[in-house]
């Protein structure tokens, strides 16, 4: 008689431990987090994904290019994960172009400072974009 009161205690051990697993996994450990490079390799590729998705949802007629990278920071668990600060400028090269491209002078100078973070698995050429906001600079 004593099994059928135990059996509502083990599904509710059973949920309990389910849950915290569950909670764990949406946990983000990571392994290292440090500053790195704008040259390095994984970061010069992951701005270049970064600028042409910009420049894809922009709704301005001109193409955008960075100017100046700020910091960059890797933060690495099975993945890598870039958050990077920069600036871009207004180019003169419309949307549809984008070879040798100066920067806009004068009434269409346009400046911004932009956050990104980057879901980056490069070795597959995986990248998402997590988080991104851009100000007038």
């Amino acid at each position: 008689m004593a099994r059928p009161r135990q059996a509502p205690q083990l599904l509710l051990a059973i949920l309990v431990a389910l849950v915290a697993i569950a909670y764990q996994e949406k946990k983000k450990t990571f392994i290292s987090v440090q500053e790195v490079p704008a040259s390095e390799a994984f970061v010069v590729t992951t701005l270049k994904y970064v600028t042409r998705e910009f420049n894809q949802e922009s709704d301005d007629k001109y193409n955008f290019r960075i100017v100046r990278v700020l910091k960059v920071k890797r933060l690495v668990t099975d993945h890598m994960e870039y958050h990077v600060n920069f600036e871009m400028r207004r180019t003169t090269c419309r949307r549809l172009e984008a070879n040798n491209c100066s920067f806009q002078e004068g009434e269409l100078y346009k400046q911004i400072e932009c956050f990104y973070s980057v879901f980056v698995v490069p070795w597959f050429e995986k990248y998402k974009i997590l988080r991104k906001n851009c100000t007038n600079g």
